[in-house]
């Protein structure tokens, strides 16, 4: 067959397969891949797209859009998987409910409501009692940028719960509050971790990091209209001086190289001149802060951390903002300092409980402020706390440091990698320890797999797991992060304006004559005058007697069984040793000597030691037992009722 192309083919050498010919050529689409703009990285399976909506995330991430984006309404969509552990579901359940609810939420004041879909009235105790059999739930925020603009934001929430719906193909059982106590209106959603259908409830991963902020940010766009330039150019420029993290902060953040920004000279375009001018304003102001000094022409370098900075300064001043806005003053507010433990190891800080702040909305981390008894204001992280943990207003607490430890399952799951050659599985834990029970070694896995969510171990694809040699550092760390750096203990759960004149044994009467603060000795004094008014100190006398110690403890007992009683028309009963009661644990209660949790059943109620572990299962069945050590309980059983000898 005649060919009009010449065509002279050229053989290499015979065998040779690593010269140029095939692999030249995939090496230059590799580069053409590259220069069109193609992912690469790690390309093992991280199963982002498993669950429902995934196809409708990756819809969304390719379509063309109406508008540019820059035009639409920006929606931050924040969400957090929280799972119910091992007993503690419904009261971590219970005690977030609580918290999104609580006081000062709303425009006027007030606690904030629970509303759901259009017609229908949300039970918070039927929809906490359908989540006890749940294995987690989805805490979502979203807030828009121009959320005063919308006014009432139940119409858009419910907007985007009926879209997320249609996404996810199946009815979703979930409730909302609007919160109004902060410069940007925002809605926390809480949303069931069951289908239509009563199962597991699976969504996509890429669904809930950006699909759902589409979602929200097309409907804020709907009711509002896209973004003038007008808007744009004011939102952009009102970033310049704000003392915090801003989106000019991240986009120069993406631009330094070690530790130095450089300008390109000259700006093709108006776009570009106004976005350099931003830069450089930015920039001034951050000098003044002392994050950021010229160093050339066009050039600046920034100081170390100088992000992490910017994000503490911000939150220092959402903090100061939000207590001038309870207390109506500012005064010694701009002095507030910040609690770390790791600047001075030894220090101890006792004081009062002035607030008790949000760190993170979604996983109910927490911050108090502490007012120490010389008066000085004092910021304390205290990362994840049992829900009842959490001290009240006006409490008296102590706070230390505490020094980051990894936990026993860390040691244990450290010392057989050890032995096995730096791994870990199920396999080798069962080899090492044959007595170990199932349960006992998936709770190890379980261990594991939350420290690969933080991104500190991995998983190999047959279930072993590589365990580097410095794993109890990073477990330490971990551990630290999430209940952080300080440890906190409550010296007394009454004000001391509450322990003046308390007819109770309180903290104020172990204080020393020796206190030295003005506060702690006004108080003090004051304490003194009342109990001997009473007649329970002698005249002259400066601490309290056993014997009048005694009795107070049982008045304040007395009171608070007879104020349970009359408002339960039930009996109370007190345990001995070997005793049991069978009932519900229903709340604690706050005396001079400590807090005690409330035990009862249809009859009886009993006044027991609480403890934080136990707050976790407030609402639940169990059995108390008096033991000589202090009392034990059995969660969720029932052996009979009443109680027993």
């Amino acid at each position: 067959m005649p060919v009009d192309d010449e065509f002279t083919p050229r053989l290499g050498r015979i065998g040779n397969s690593r010269r140029a010919g095939g692999n030249g050529f995939s090496n230059e689409l590799r580069r053409a891949k590259a220069k069109l703009g193609g992912k690469s990285g790690n390309t093992r399976y991280t199963g982002r797209q498993l669950g429902r909506g995934s196809a409708t995330a990756r819809q969304l991430e390719f379509r063309q859009q109406r508008l540019a984006a820059f035009r639409m309404r920006r929606v931050i969509v924040k969400f957090h998987i929280a799972r119910s552990g091992k007993g503690g579901g419904l009261g971590a359940f219970r005690a977030h409910l609580h918290y999104i609810q609580r006081d000062g939420v709303e425009r006027d004041g007030q606690g904030g409501d629970l509303y759901a879909r259009d017609g229908a009235t949300p039970d918070r105790s039927a929809f906490l009692y359908r989540s006890e059999v749940d294995r987690h739930q989805f805490r979502i925020i979203v807030s828009p940028e121009d959320g005063v603009a919308l006014g009432d934001l139940r119409e858009s929430t419910r907007a985007l719960m009926m879209q997320m719906e249609r996404d996810l193909g199946t009815r979703l059982d979930w409730v909302a509050v609007d919160h109004h106590n902060t410069g940007h209106p925002h809605t926390h959603i809480v949303v069931r971790g069951k289908d239509a259908r009563g199962q597991d409830l699976v969504i996509a991963p890429d669904y809930l990091k950006s699909g759902l902020r589409q979602r929200a940010s097309d409907i804020v766009t709907e009711r509002l209209g896209p973004r003038r330039d007008l808007e744009i150019a004011r939102s952009r420029h009102a970033e310049v001086r704000r003392d915090r993290l801003t989106a000019i902060d991240r986009a120069i953040w993406r631009d330094v190289e070690n530790g130095t920004l450089s300008f390109a000279r000259g700006a093709s375009n108006a776009a570009e001149r106004f976005d350099r001018s931003l830069r450089l304003q930015r920039l001034a102001h951050l000098r003044k802060l002392g994050l950021a000094e010229p160093v050339g022409h066009d050039r600046w370098r920034l100081v170390q951390d100088w992000d992490r900075t910017l994000a503490e300064l911000g939150r220092r001043g959402d903090v100061i903002r939000t207590l001038a806005h309870r207390f109506g003053r500012e005064d010694g507010l701009e002095r507030l300092a910040t609690f770390d433990p790791r600047v001075g190891q030894d220090m101890t800080l006792s004081g009062s409980v002035l607030a008790v702040l949000p760190d993170d909305e979604l996983r109910d981390q927490r911050s108090v402020v502490v007012e120490d008894f010389d008066g000085r204001k004092w910021l304390v992280g205290l990362g994840d706390i049992e829900p009842g943990g959490i001290p009240p207003e006006g409490a008296i607490v102590q706070i230390g440091g505490r020094k980051p430890r990894a936990r026993s399952s860390d040691r244990t799951i450290a010392g057989m990698a050890n032995e096995a050659g730096g791994f870990y599985s199920e396999d080798i834990h069962a080899g090492a320890d044959p007595s170990s029970s199932a349960a006992f070694r998936q709770a190890h896995v379980r261990r594991l797999e939350s420290l690969r969510r933080a991104g500190l171990v991995k998983r190999m694809p047959d279930g072993t797991w590589p365990i580097p040699e410095d794993y109890l550092e990073k477990a330490a760390e971990f551990e630290a992060g999430r209940h952080g750096n300080v440890r906190l203990s409550v010296r007394s759960w009454l004000s001391l304006e509450q322990q003046t004149e308390r007819e109770g044994a309180t903290w104020l009467d172990d204080l020393s004559a020796g206190t030295q603060t003005r506060r702690l000795v006004a108080a003090r004094r004051a304490r003194l005058d009342w109990l001997r008014e009473q007649g329970f100190l002698p005249p002259g006398e400066q601490t309290l007697g056993r014997d009048a110690r005694s009795l107070l403890v049982r008045r304040d007992r007395a009171r608070a069984v007879a104020r349970i009683a009359e408002a339960s028309g039930r009996v109370e009963v007190e345990l001995h040793t070997g005793e049991t009661i069978s009932g519900r644990y229903e709340r604690p209660v706050d005396l001079g000597a400590g807090r005690y949790a409330i035990i009862g059943n249809a009859r009886h109620f009993a006044l027991v030691p609480w403890r934080p572990d136990i707050e976790r299962h407030r609402g639940r069945d169990l059995v108390a037992r008096r033991t000589a050590q202090g009392v034990s309980w059995t969660i969720g059983i029932r052996r009979q009722r009443g109680r027993s000898r």
